[in-house]
């Protein structure tokens, strides 16, 4: 999505060391592959398409299929935000959105109407709106900077509020609010779900042993096949009411179990502070 931190994105991984180049129509893809010699030995290559290419999903789907064929491997990588976040954006940069022809909010929606089957065909989503630039640098140095060969599936586990949202980018989300709330108890709400005491309160539930045991017992059966898919990066959400206790208790274990288990986990708390 236009808004969405493209152009961060772009200078990152050039900074990573990918020859970037903006704006592509898709249909050029296995050209600009020729011209560059790309092969599994040879350099990486980034390259940008968005709304000013059209509506480019069978041209996508066609170049994907080509990357395949000619065994190159290949991620697509969308970057997303809330429309309010998209507009506050525009208007601090006081510049134009590529299909802006009346109000900023329709040409968002024209946008995300125009990119949404484009979006489906992706392997990571980002979602930016609660990203600063420099938190942007770091996702996308995370999943890029050593190269993807041979690399485990990665797994980030967020906790958020869902008063504050869902996240966009959530491959898996949870709901864990039939959990007892902390909040109602006087001496543990002012204490965040990474505390001791607010932890044993939540994990030593019945229930939350037993929802940990089966969201286990699905990772184990999920993650081997999304590997065997080629996906590389696997986003669990974790949500509560506000995202300040039960959801962020509960990413810290899952966290802690699939690191036990040798696999590479990062642990956010969107919304903790608030």
């Amino acid at each position: 999505m236009s808004g969405a931190g493209r152009s961060t994105a772009a200078k990152v991984l050039e900074d990573l060391g990918y020859l970037v180049i903006d704006n592509l129509p898709p249909d050029l893809i296995p050209n600009v592959l020729s011209l560059h010699e790309v092969t599994e030995q040879r350099r990486r290559l980034a390259m940008v398409i968005d709304a000013r290419a059209g509506a480019p999903t069978g041209a996508v789907r066609r170049a994907l299929d080509e990357l395949d064929r000619a065994g190159v491997e290949s991620l697509v990588l969308f970057l997303d935000a809330e429309d309010a976040v998209i507009i506050r954006r525009y208007e601090e940069n006081r510049r134009p959105h590529p299909l802006q022809e009346g109000g900023l909010a329709e040409a968002i929606s024209r946008e995300r109407t125009m990119l949404a089957e484009l979006r489906e065909l992706t392997d990571v989503v980002i979602d930016t709106t609660e990203l600063n630039v420099h938190q942007l640098r770091d996702r996308i140095t995370e999943l890029f900077a050593e190269g993807r060969r041979d690399r485990p599936m990665r797994v980030s586990v967020t906790s958020f509020g869902f008063k504050h949202g869902t996240p966009r980018d959530a491959d898996l989300l949870f709901d864990v609010r039939f959990l007892p709330n902390p909040h109602w108890v006087p001496e543990l709400r002012p204490l965040p779900g990474t505390a001791d005491e607010v932890a044993r309160y939540v994990l030593d539930h019945p229930d939350a042993q037993a929802f940990l045991e089966r969201v286990e017992d699905l990772l184990d059966f999920l993650i081997p096949r999304y590997q065997a898919e080629g996906k590389s990066y696997l986003s669990i959400a974790i949500g509560c009411t506000g995202g300040h206790h039960r959801s962020v208790a509960l990413s810290e274990e899952i966290g802690s179990r699939l690191a036990a288990r040798e696999i590479a986990v990062t642990v956010r708390h969107r919304d903790v502070e608030r």
